[in-house]
């Protein structure tokens, strides 16, 4: 008896995690499918991106059993914990990146979204195998000028665009954005707008679609979808507060 309740309780304390991030993915998917109704858009055009960073593998699980596909990771020792647990999962890489991390970044992950060197961009198409097929990648662009943030510059993210497209075992998909903190809602849509409108001007320079756009996170991801985002960046609403902090990249 004793046995019997103690197995009881013990599963559901495993359960609860898992009832909660398969709750929380659905409202911030009805949260995406609304925007894009709102906006205007196609349903679907907008890719949810769960980051996973800090998170330990059961979350990871939970949320892939709850239908989830596509996770993102900052920290690349955290990262290469878990990869190899979830074959199924599609790898994208959102954090800083150290040039001397870039192998591991190339081998592992599908997507980076955090490229803004030339550097970094001539050591990941070096470092893929071409038998994993391209890396697809997007260029983080710092659009305020934070010292305080990666991401390169508007004169940079041209030149690194031309460098991206010549190079054969990266995708560019498009460009990649972090906001200032503390913008009102006006002030973050006519930030995201300055992002897409260069990607538009990037596309027609050099004949390329470059039709994704990675920008919106918990917070404010229905402005990122009415101002042209396809991929929103979302941790806390999917998972609850960050597990820790990991000091190591």
């Amino acid at each position: 008896m004793v046995v019997t309740e103690y197995a009881t309780m013990s599963a559901s304390r495993h359960a609860r995690p898992f009832m909660n991030i398969s709750h929380n993915l659905s409202l911030v998917l009805d949260r995406i499918n609304q925007a894009e109704s709102t906006a205007h858009r196609n349903p679907g055009s907008v890719q949810l991106l769960a980051v996973s960073k800090t998170q330990p593998a059961s979350a990871v699980r939970a949320a892939i059993e709850a239908g989830q596909q596509h996770f993102g990771e900052n920290y690349l020792q955290d990262a290469l914990s878990k990869i190899p647990h979830f074959p199924e999962a599609t790898w994208h890489f959102i954090g800083a990146i150290q040039s001397n991390k870039t192998r591991d970044i190339a081998k592992h992950f599908d997507y980076v979204h955090s490229v803004s060197s030339l550097k970094v961009i001539q050591r990941l198409n070096a470092q893929r195998d071409e038998k994993q097929g391209p890396l697809n990648i997007f260029l983080q662009m710092n659009v305020a000028q934070e010292a305080s943030k990666s991401g390169a510059s508007q004169r940079e993210i041209e030149e690194l665009a031309a460098a991206a497209l010549e190079s054969p075992r990266l995708n560019l998909l498009g460009l990649m954005a972090i906001p200032p903190a503390g913008l009102t809602p006006e002030e973050l849509g006519a930030y995201y707008r300055k992002l897409t409108g260069l990607q538009g001007r990037l596309a027609q320079r050099f004949g390329q679609a470059l039709g994704e756009c990675s920008f919106g996170m918990s917070q404010d991801l229905e402005i990122a979808i009415a101002s042209g985002s396809t991929w929103v960046r979302v941790g806390t609403a999917i998972f609850g507060p960050r597990a820790g902090t990991i000091a190591n990249n």
